[in-house]
């Protein structure tokens, strides 16, 4: 395995043979390890070395590993650090807890050191692959952003959020859903879903809904698209689905009742003189 060099893991545990034992574990794998015994220490070390993935006891003293999440995913520069508990406590309401706080994945003791490099791994990989998805989307994030149909996005400017939006505002047209974009952060759905709420008022699923309608009036006003092509192109497989929340968000018009409301003139013109021209080629049979 040569994924794990120079990746660097926190393990925060109060038992010292425990936090010995992993942290000897994955060393030997090639992992840079960091070791914490206690919460408060562990969010000292996370805040002081950034670490690429953190595994934190849930019992502790003081300081337990639910506050350790909760101070984390609070800033910044550790909000998207994998976050894994690996705790004795196996009810369901605290697994339930810690995955609605945030949390990557939830694993029981006793564990053995393979199933802990298998989940490793799999948490290292999904980050790996966001990054590199937005390192090698940057450019055309901005490009979309700047561009005259969407040059006054309808996302707030929350920093925070940032990579959320963006990856809403270059996926949305492939049908996306909160699942999608909670795994492309290498967030819970449960958590992405808190904050985004939290801090702009409503979920991902509705940016996502909004980001598509606005997307359907550019086009419902500059062309003369048809409604089923309109609803292709911005996500919806189902064009009645479309119609419903187009008319939801817009005082129960449907799309072709904005449109005739909306659309710019010259388009207008244009499809009339279409109709008309077929109408003209149509054989009426003679009355008696």
């Amino acid at each position: 395995m040569n994924y794990q060099f120079s990746k660097k893991i926190l393990i925060i545990e109060d038992d010292d043979l425990s936090r010995h034992l992993f942290l000897q574990a994955l060393e030997a794998e090639g992992f840079t390890v960091i070791g914490a015994e206690n919460g408060k220490v562990g969010i000292l070390q996370a805040k002081k070395y950034l670490p690429d993935l953190v595994i934190c006891d849930l019992m502790m003293p003081d300081v337990d590993g639910y506050d350790v999440l909760t101070n984390l995913r609070r800033e910044n520069l550790t909000a998207i650090i994998p976050f894994i508990f690996l705790t004795a406590n196996n009810t369901t309401a605290s697994m339930r807890k810690a995955m609605e706080l945030g949390a990557d994945d939830y694993l029981t003791k006793p564990i053995s050191i393979n199933e802990l490099l298998r989940v490793i791994k799999i948490r290292l990989e999904k980050q790996s692959l966001f990054r590199h998805w937005y390192t090698h989307n940057s450019d055309l994030v901005s490009l979309t952003l700047s561009d005259p149909k969407t040059s006054d996005s309808i996302f707030p400017n929350i920093p925070h959020l940032k990579q959320v939006f963006d990856y809403i505002e270059t996926h949305y047209q492939e049908g996306i859903t909160l699942s999608d974009v909670a795994e492309a952060m290498g967030y819970s759905p449960a958590y992405l879903t808190h904050q985004v709420s939290l801090q702009t008022g409503i979920s991902i699923n509705s940016w996502i809904v909004k980001r598509r309608l606005a997307a359907a009036c550019f086009l419902l006003k500059n062309t003369n698209l048809s409604i089923e092509e309109i609803a292709h192109k911005i996500g919806y497989q189902n064009t009645c689905h479309f119609s419903r929340q187009f008319s939801q968000h817009h005082k129960k018009l449907s799309p072709k009742m904005w449109r005739q409301k909306n659309q710019l003139p010259h388009l207008a013109a244009s499809k009339n003189r279409k109709f008309m021209k077929s109408q003209t080629q149509l054989s009426y049979p003679i009355s008696c």
